[in-house]
């Protein structure tokens, strides 16, 4: 069976080989950032799926009437760590427990203890969910100045060259300005879907982060009503 290879990959492809060191590194190091970053991204995607969908399931059978109790021990006895607003409820009924048995606590202790126990598990949460999206916005913002960098070595070899030459031509310089201009389109290559995830995910992460903010003021306010407390 005859396979057909394009011209214009065979030429891209020589390019490539016989550019020079520094370009090739640089080259190799937008390819290595490019491949990275895709692998952020789509574990970003699969996590922060994962979340909402853990945080409908949650909302349902919290707001369906049911014994709290009893949705603490359905969420705190999974398999799996319980995450994302369900990690957040039950590090704040646990919390809520606790305080509510010793009876001689204030109301507004109570509910500042509460509301830290809960606050602590929401930064824990949001760590977990923003790891690694600093890359995304370090390879979005650094690659096409990487790639730039890798132009202007290349294009500066190109005229170097034609200045040692006895007859110069466009088709002396021709080779060496376009394996520089392959620097560039491999920086942008690796900056734009970087930009882009991190721009939509950012703004995700963020209204998860409301969402939880406002299960941990109606959940307070629950606390604050079937609080048993004997004020000192």
């Amino acid at each position: 069976m005859d396979v057909n290879i394009s011209p214009d990959a065979v030429s891209m492809w020589q390019l490539v080989v016989q550019a020079s060191f520094l370009v090739q590194l640089v080259m190799g190091l937008l390819l290595l950032a490019s491949l990275g970053a895709w692998i952020v991204i789509f574990q970003k995607s699969a996590l922060l799926r994962s979340v909402r969908r853990l945080a409908d399931r949650f909302e349902d059978g919290f707001w369906s009437g049911g014994d709290l109790s009893q949705l603490h021990d359905e969420w705190s006895k999974r398999r799996t760590k319980p995450g994302g607003m369900g990690a957040i409820f039950v590090s704040g009924f646990r919390e809520f427990s606790r305080l509510n048995q010793k009876g001689d606590i204030e109301r507004s202790d109570m509910l500042d203890g509460v509301q830290r126990a809960m606050r602590a598990s929401l930064n824990r949460e949001m760590d977990g969910m923003e790891h690694r999206l600093q890359f995304l916005a370090t390879v979005g913002s650094t690659s096409p100045y990487v790639g730039l960098f890798g132009t202007v070595w290349g294009i500066m070899n190109s005229f170097r060259a034609l200045g040692v030459t006895q007859q110069a031509s466009i088709a002396s310089v021709a080779p060496g300005i376009a394996e520089a201009l392959i620097a560039t389109a491999m920086g942008l290559f690796a900056a734009i879907p970087a930009v882009i995830a991190y721009n939509r995910y950012a703004t995700e992460i963020d209204r998860l982060a409301t969402r939880y903010e406002t299960f941990m003021e109606e959940f307070l306010s629950i606390v604050n009503r079937q609080a048993v407390v004997r004020p000192r």
